[in-house]
């Protein structure tokens, strides 16, 4: 047989089926960096983009004998990825109001920093870590399928055709979210880019 390597992904995916688990490590192998990749932008913390990567990977692996080919293996794996997403902001979103809740004193530097001027205004990188919470913040504020249309299309380079396979959707539905996104971001960011 040739090695895992040498075979297509239909191939592999046949092979992973059957039981061969080195098969299904390889799966892992050529697609690991894009579910990761995914996974972090949309939650912007490693640990949480951790957390997404091995729960795709353990749904994949409970749902391969399934899979029929019916679509290819990559719009299967990003439609669990996002599906998965999905579900970790909703479950976020729900622990966050909690927390808040329960926990607000008052004092908001928390993981982004304060977000007043500093003393070291000139100094870019704190510019820039000033605006990328600015950023992260608006983009929390979107919703769940707000932002992951935008992080598919403008962060990961994705076609909106292939956003609408990914989420199990229309492409007008993609472009709503897309459209929506982009003007919310726009208002909450505008002091930034005038």
């Amino acid at each position: 047989m040739a090695s895992l390597t040498s075979l297509t992904d239909t191939d592999v995916i046949r092979e992973a089926q059957q039981g061969n688990r080195a098969a299904f490590d390889e799966l892992v192998y050529r697609y690991d960096k894009q579910v990761l990749s995914i996974a972090a932008r949309y939650v912007n913390q490693a640990e949480d983009a951790k957390d997404i990567y091995q729960e795709v990977f353990v749904r994949v692996y409970r749902g391969l004998k399934k899979f029929q080919a019916r679509s290819e293996f990559s719009t299967w794996l990003y439609r669990i990825t996002t599906n998965v997403c999905l579900t970790h902001g909703a479950r976020r979103k729900k622990h966050t109001h909690h927390m808040h809740s329960h926990d607000h004193d008052g004092n908001d530097a928390g993981d982004h920093g304060a977000l007043g001027i500093s003393e070291h205004t000139s100094d870019q990188h704190t510019l820039n870590m000033e605006i990328s919470s600015r950023v992260h913040q608006a983009m929390n504020a979107l919703s769940a399928q707000q932002k992951l249309v935008f992080t598919l299309k403008h962060y990961e380079g994705y076609k909106l055709r292939e956003i609408a396979d990914m989420i199990n959707t229309s492409e007008g539905t993609v472009k709503k979210h897309l459209f929506t996104a982009t003007q919310r971001l726009r208002s909450q960011l505008k002091d930034l880019y005038e």
